[in-house]
Parts: C-alpha cells; structure tokens; sequence
C-alpha cells in the first residue's frame, strides 16, 4: 500500500513539472525574438556600400589638395625650433672708484634712456674737480703775467732804442767838438788840454752809443724767452683745463644712467658697497621694439635663404610675430666658439653645421611677456612670391581662380 502510495506521488510531481514548463517556457517565441535582430545589419551594410564612393572621392580630394599644398607651399618653408629671441643687452659698470650712496631704481623697473640709477659718493670728486679749477686758474693767471712781461719788454726795446739815438747824436757832437778842437790846436789857436778833453768826450759818446747797442740787443733777447715761457704757460693752461674736463667726466660718472630704454635687472650693486673701475652693478634689457630673434638653421636650408624674406615666429611663451631675414652670419657657430673644431685631427664624423641668422621683428607688434632669451620657432618662406597665399584652403583657392 505504501509503495503504491508512492508511485502515484512521483507520477503526480513528474506531470506538474512537464505542464509547468510547457506554461513558463515558450520555445517558439524566444526563437522569433533573437533572430529578428539579426536581420537589420542588411541595410547597415547597404548604405555604407553607397557612401564608399564618396568616402573614397573625399580622401582622393584630400590628398589632392595636401600635394597641391605641398608643392606650392610646404616644400618652400624653412623651419626651425633652433631660434631664440635676442637683445643688446647693456651691462652697467662703474668707471671710476667710489662707495655706492644711492640706488635709484628697483629690480625689474621700466626706466628710460639717460633716467640715473645708482648714484655713488661725490664728495672726493668734488674736491678734485675744485682743485683741477685751481690751478686752470693758476695757469691762465701765469699767462697774463707773461703777456704783460712781454709788453714791458717791448717797451724796454723801444726805450734802448731812443738811449742808441741820443747816444749816436751825442758821439756826432763829441767827434765835431774834438775835430775842431784838433784845428785850433794845430793852428796855434787852441791849447792841448781843449783838445784832450773833446777827444775824451769823444770816446765816452761812442761807449754810450755801444751800451745802447747792447742794452736794445739785451732788450730783445728778452722777448723770445717770454714767447716760450707764455708757450709753455698755455700748455699748462691746457692741461689744466684737460684735468678739469676729466674731473667733471669724472664727477659727472658718479651717477650710473641707463643707456636706452628698457627694464632694470640683474642688479649686483648694494648700499654703500665700495666699487672699483669695471665693477658691473647693473643690467638694462631693450625695450621689445629693440629686440630681435636669432635662428640657427642647418646648412642644408640655405640654398634660397636670403635678406628681406618673410618669416613666421611662433613664441613659445605665446604670441605669433612676423619679421624678415635680415642678415646671415659670416661663418658656422662653431667658429665663433670658444673653441672652434679641428676636424684635421682623429676621426672624422660629419655632423650637420649651423648658421645663425638674424631675423628683425615687425614693429608695431605686441606679445606679453616678450624677453631675450626666450625660445622661438621660426619658418621663413622661400617662395619668389611671398604674398602668394599659404593657407591650405587659400592655396586652393588661388589655384582654381587660375593664380
């Protein structure tokens, strides 16, 4: 009975299990639904067959015009990433010794040309351009008391010369007097003594004339001697006056001016530091408008590199400019090295040379924070007609306007 019991409860669980799956499982249904997805890829794969033709004309059109592009651009623009953007940089120095008394400018301040800025102490320079003034005016005194020397000289020449008259007039007198004396006393109308005492008066007239001979030849001695000793015054006089122009260059070098326009830097002096001659204190970087780019192209980019061509900068600081090629180096930057390359030597191993060029900046542009030393790229263009368009698109325009 148990047993029986039990085959009728198994046969009843197998029979519910069959109905239950035949309910909760329709085989059909889920059949239909996952192959009907499989079916849209068809017209996926039409319409991508229809815009294959159009894919393939727009990559051909593409190329075209990338070739086009090439061969009337691209293959004329010499580029470089080797560029930098320079500037006449002034390092400041003092030129004479001194002990700093004011700095006038701050670090990294705009200054203008000829604006001071480090001023050092001018009392001792002060006293030596006042002594140099001294004896300027020590010297041209010395000249003025030559000057009258010589004209007291000149007076004492024309005096020598009236004292040889009166002598010569006074020896005519006493030669008269003794000729005549001489006559009477030979005719017996005269005594001896009249005619010792006219020939004695005779002979002190020519002495007189004689000394007055040699008093106006002494009198004009004199004048030459002045006439050097007032060339050798105003040599003084001169260097006097040297020695007070370089003590005023001298005082005025006591104040350190910027040469240009420009911004301050690299300032070494400090308050009342003791400098000496070619001490540098201070730095001025140009303003933009004076700087310029230089760009270290290979030697295998010069054959159609020449002055006045256009060229492109890219800072890579940010900005663009325009410039133009305005001068080649005379010679590899190895050359100007310290020490340049001796390729007669050892092994040889050929490597590509350098050549700076100078590219001038476009006034009238402006890039913030544009400084020597920044790096650049620049691409100067080649072509005979550097006005011709550059773009992509404007290449192709120009060649289907038939440019």
């Amino acid at each position: 009975m148990d047993r029986t019991q039990g085959r009728d409860h198994l046969s009843t669980e197998l029979n519910g299990s069959v109905e239950m799956n035949a309910r909760t499982t329709p085989i059909p249904d889920l059949d239909t639904r996952s192959t009907a997805p499989a079916a849209a890829p068809k017209p996926r794969r039409s319409r991508f067959r229809r815009a294959l033709p159009v894919i393939a004309l727009l990559v051909l059109a593409g190329g075209l015009l990338g070739s086009s592009w090439y061969w009337q651009v691209g293959r004329f623009l010499q580029s470089t990433d080797n560029a930098y953007v320079g500037g006449d940089i002034a390092v400041l120095s003092s030129r004479i010794e001194g002990d700093i008394a004011r700095i006038l400018v701050g670090d990294n301040q705009p200054v203008e040309a000829g604006q001071p800025l480090i001023e050092l102490d001018r009392r001792d320079w002060l006293a030596r351009r006042d002594q140099a003034t001294a004896a300027l005016a020590e010297a041209e005194a010395n000249i003025g008391t030559l000057t009258a020397q010589r004209a007291q000289a000149e007076a004492q020449v024309a005096s020598a010369e009236a004292q040889i008259a009166e002598a010569e007039a006074e020896r005519v007198r006493a030669v008269a007097d003794a000729g005549r004396a001489g006559t009477l006393a030979s005719g017996g109308y005269g005594t001896r003594e009249a005619v010792d005492r006219t020939v004695a008066t005779r002979r002190k007239a020519e002495a007189a004339l004689t000394a007055a001979q040699a008093g106006l030849e002494s009198a004009r001695g004199a004048i030459p001697v002045l006439d050097a000793q007032a060339l050798s015054a105003v040599a003084r006089r001169d260097s006097a006056r040297a020695a007070l122009a370089l003590a005023e260059s001298n005082l005025d070098y006591t104040i350190i001016r910027a040469p240009f326009a420009g911004v301050a830097g690299n300032r070494a002096a400090q308050l009342g530091q003791h400098v000496r001659a070619g001490q540098n204190l201070i730095a001025v970087s140009p303003a933009p408008d004076r700087l310029y780019v230089t760009a270290n192209f290979k030697e295998t980019q010069l054959r159609r590199l020449h002055e006045g061509q256009p060229v492109e900068l890219a800072v890579d600081a940010g900005g663009t400019l325009h410039g133009r090629v305005e001068s080649l180096a005379p010679a590899t930057g190895a050359q100007f090295s310290l020490l340049p390359p001796e390729n007669a030597t050892g092994n040889f191993t050929k490597i590509v040379q350098r050549v700076p060029v100078r590219i001038a900046i476009d006034p009238g542009q402006q890039v913030a924070n544009l400084r020597p030393g920044l790096s650049v790229e620049a691409e100067v263009d080649t072509r005979e007609d550097p006005e011709a368009p550059r773009s992509l698109f404007g290449t192709a325009a120009a060649m289907l306007g038939g440019r």
